[in-house]
């Protein structure tokens, strides 16, 4: 019962982010403005939960050296992923930009096994190449070609690589840290991080349009306190790699979003893309809720 739970904090988590690459198109600022603000009013949300909350407020005064370095050093991989993320949408498609971002899982299943030795079943791994494949197939007629669609592609692949190194950092402090602790520092050590990068870049803070506004909020009470915030509070009982693997939905919902608010028409290759994202994502997350018997049965027949 309490997996059917995660796995629904999952769904709802991957259906509010769907909604970042709309608001970070439809927002007229730099991108380290953009993400500067994303996290600056998700900052503002988080505060008062932690300073009127007694539980929190002793957590925090108790944190080691260590659980500081942790939570406040996520935040740096964050708020590099958003640069370069919102700047890859500025010279590709809002497809193309998501469907590499979410190649995500690779890098967590590979940093998962280097450093956790954490190992995935084979039915898992076969799940996330069908589901990646799935992605290309959304993504691969909306590739654009020319040097600088190739750029923005090429940033989004490293903010992929970043983002699962967020996720990994987070898993550990998440050991020790309960999720809105860690939020606040990690989101303060990317405000902080965002706001030095834009002012030294002399990029403007205010003098934006409302409607860029709104966008503003719209990716910190959507995209990130009912999204990415819940992948923090499930960073204590699921791993990095399962996460980042359910971010795979992510696609979907992006393409649905673009083709009701951008009109981005859902091409007959997206439509199949979808649908083979569905039976990757499925079989993965089978894989987790396998039986103890048929997972060890599983396990004796991958060291035969």
């Amino acid at each position: 019962m309490r997996k059917l739970l995660f796995y629904g904090g999952l769904l709802f988590g991957v259906l509010a982010l769907s909604t970042s690459a709309i608001f970070v198109k439809l927002a007229q600022a730099p991108s380290a403005i953009t993400a500067f603000y994303r996290l600056f009013f998700s900052l503002l949300v988080l505060v008062p939960m932690v300073l009127f909350h007694p539980g929190h407020r002793a957590e925090l005064r108790k944190l080691t050296k260590k659980q500081w370095l942790l939570s406040m050093g996520s935040g740096l991989f964050l708020a590099v992923h958003y640069i370069l993320w919102f700047e890859s949408l500025r010279f590709t498609s809002v497809a193309s930009s998501t469907v590499i971002v979410t190649l995500q899982p690779v890098f967590a299943m590979l940093l998962g096994y280097c450093f956790l030795k954490e190992r995935q079943k084979r039915s898992a791994v076969v799940g996330c190449v069908i589901a990646l494949a799935g992605s290309f197939l959304i993504g691969y007629g909306d590739f654009q070609s020319g040097l600088l669609a190739l750029w923005g592609d090429c940033l989004a692949l490293v903010a992929a690589a970043v983002i699962s190194s967020y996720f990994f950092v987070g898993q550990m402090a998440r050991k020790e840290t309960s999720a809105t602790v860690y939020s606040l520092l990690g989101y303060l050590g990317s405000v902080l991080f965002l706001g030095l990068y834009a002012w030294i870049r002399q990029e403007p803070f205010f003098g934006f349009s409302g409607k860029t506004w709104l966008c503003f909020l719209g990716l910190a009470i959507v995209s990130t306190i009912m999204g990415q915030f819940i992948f923090n509070l499930l960073l204590k009982w699921l791993s990095a790699t399962t996460i980042s693997m359910s971010i795979l939905g992510e696609p979907i919902g992006t393409c649905l979003l673009a083709y009701f608010l951008l009109g981005e028409r859902i091409a007959p290759k997206q439509a199949i893309g979808i649908v083979i994202i569905l039976g990757g994502l499925g079989l993965y997350f089978f894989s987790l809720v396998q039986k103890p018997k048929e997972a060890a049965q599983e396990k004796t027949e991958q060291t035969a």
